[in-house]
């Protein structure tokens, strides 16, 4: 079994993780969601994911285009950090399918990576890098390592090239599943075999289910925990599947209602 990194070490089951900062309820991957998640539902950790800009600035967003989340368009990496600060990252976001939209013109910008490690010195982070740019990681590694970060900090890609990038700059960190190697890992196990151990990665961010196949259940925990792997589910909203995933002893459960999420866990902890 491999050695846990200083990330797990002291961590119980179940955390409370705000998927982008809790992305139903205000603007994905900005302070605002963040301070919210944190400050009026006790979150435990954020998940989000970062960008590199045209000069080389390490931002906090999940889309490689702008058009989604704020008033700019094309694609993030053409543009400088000034630029990308003047946008209105509230622009996007809405609660009611387009109705209204709350948060436009309310100051509400894209930070920067340093901007939200700073902000939440002690706070753990799961971070994914998402462009597959050879050199990124370099620069996302350094930053790390500039603020002190390295260990509160779970990181990785959906893209295993980029997953293994990080795992080469960023040996001692904690390091979640890329997805071709995640897949592998799950389908084995849930045939009944045994996988192929890989100590580089230690961390299952999955998903709940893969159509209507559940696949994070009490048998699939116990044979993660086993082999040293800790197990976050996304992204799930519903409040009777955190329930079950609690009663389970999931390690984490990443949501986008964080409201839900602390409302049921502070359910579960009650007497009776």
């Amino acid at each position: 079994m491999s050695i846990q990194p200083a990330f797990l070490q002291g961590l119980r089951p179940t955390l409370h993780i705000s998927h982008r900062g809790g992305a139903a309820l205000a603007p994905e991957n900005t302070l605002e969601a963040f301070r919210r998640a944190v400050e009026v539902f006790q979150t435990d950790m954020l998940e989000l994911d970062v960008h590199v800009t045209q000069d080389g600035e390490v931002v906090v967003a999940h889309d490689d285009t702008l058009e989604r989340c704020t008033d700019g368009t094309g694609a993030l990496a053409r543009y400088t950090l000034a630029e990308i600060q003047k946008l209105d990252a509230g622009y996007g976001f809405t609660p009611d399918e387009g109705r209204t939209f709350p948060f436009r013109g309310q100051g509400i910008r894209i930070p920067t990576l340093r901007e939200v490690l700073r902000a939440f010195p002690s706070l753990r982070l799961n971070v994914e890098l998402k462009p597959d740019v050879p050199g990124h990681e370099d620069l996302f590694a350094r930053l790390l390592e500039a603020e002190g970060a390295v260990e509160r900090v779970c990181i990785g890609s959906e893209l295993d090239a980029v997953g293994e990038r990080l795992v080469a700059r960023l040996p001692r960190a904690c390091h979640f599943y890329p997805r071709d190697a995640l897949a592998s890992f799950v389908i084995t196990l849930r045939n009944g075999e045994s996988p192929p151990e890989d100590p580089r990665f230690t961390v299952l961010d999955m998903p709940l289910y893969f159509g209507e196949l559940r696949l994070v259940d009490a048998p699939f925990l116990r044979e993660c925990a086993a082999r040293g792997k800790w197990v976050n589910v996304w992204t799930v909203d519903d409040p009777g599947e955190m329930r079950q995933l609690l009663e389970e002893g999931v390690g984490g459960i990443m949501t986008d209602r964080p409201d839900l999420l602390r409302q049921r866990m502070d359910a579960t902890t009650k007497p009776g």
